[in-house]
């Protein structure tokens, strides 16, 4: 169970949860294609939520933190919502930071609302698109959130948005400003509430963003199947040796794919694996990759 104070900021929880544990996140994203042969599907809903909650229970001893993917859920309405409620809950209980992966992105009351239906679900973190500016960041600090604004993506086709020139430096450097900027509002010093996302498939950008963002946490996509390795996680690193989450999901979730026996074993023993690498490279920053 997660000890952390309440009171705590969204920063200040993160960074007490990651002490003395690799930093690392399982992304949920379940799919009724993508099942083990022991779920049955016909009942969509009731299956991913036995799924999910078979991937908390597995991974539980092993990573500080999930990553709940929303459209996985909204897709089947009133009740893929209350399903993924149930998770988010059953994910607190057992103490992990819950970020709801959800990438909105508006401005005024309809941010407001969807901040205040965030932070209803029970999340304490939650993916944003910045592309409309603070004013579409600010309104889920305010309902208490810690936010992660998408920066540099791991996606291939969004170096057409975020990589070109603009103002002396890039598109997805102006993101990281307002980041670095709203990350140090509260004026206290504490560990940030405002953090990037920021692709491990792209060590340059890494580096040049960790300088722009030196404080703010770094949440890491792009590592191990979609070509992002050990520079793309040492190149995020802080001044301190930290400041990085890196996430993992389909070869986290599906890895009974490939091994046999009880799937949730075999979800167990490749997010140790994941959780093993990650901290070896971040104990060891200055080690070359092989």
């Amino acid at each position: 169970m997660n000890t952390t104070s309440t009171s705590a900021t969204a920063g200040e929880r993160l960074v007490e949860r990651l002490g003395g544990t690799a930093p690392v996140c399982v992304g949920l994203d379940p799919v009724t294609s993508r099942l083990p042969d022991s779920i049955d599907a016909s009942d969509p809903v009731e299956a991913i939520e036995r799924f999910s909650n078979g991937v908390l229970d597995a991974v539980a001893d092993v990573v500080p933190c999930v990553k709940i993917q929303a459209a996985c859920f909204e897709r089947y309405g009133h009740a893929g919502v209350a399903a993924m409620e149930r998770v988010i809950k059953r994910g607190n209980d057992a103490g992990f930071v819950v970020i709801l992966d959800a990438k909105r992105g508006d401005i005024g009351i309809s941010a407001a609302h969807y901040a205040a239906g965030a932070a209803a679900t029970g999340a304490e973190w939650i993916t944003l698109n910045g592309y409309l500016g603070e004013d579409g960041v600010t309104p889920f600090l305010d309902a208490g959130l810690g936010v992660f604004v998408l920066v540099r993506t791991s996606n291939p086709s969004g170096d057409e948005i975020q990589a070109p020139a603009c103002d002396g430096g890039t598109v997805a450097g102006l993101v990281a400003g307002m980041v670095d900027r709203l990350g140090r509002s509260d004026g206290r010093g504490a560990p940030a509430s405002v953090g990037a996302v920021v692709g491990a498939t792209k060590p340059e950008a890494a580096a040049a963003l960790r300088a722009t963002m030196p404080d703010a946490p770094f949440l890491l996509p792009g590592y191990g199947a979609q070509g992002g390795g050990a520079d793309g996680v040492r190149a995020a690193l802080d001044a301190r040796g930290g400041g990085v989450l890196v996430t993992a999901s389909r070869s986290i979730i599906h890895a009974f794919v490939d091994r046999p026996g009880d799937w949730t074993s075999a979800v167990n023993t490749a997010a140790a694996d994941f959780a093993s690498a990650i901290r070896g490279i971040v104990d060891r920053p200055e080690e070359e990759t092989a």
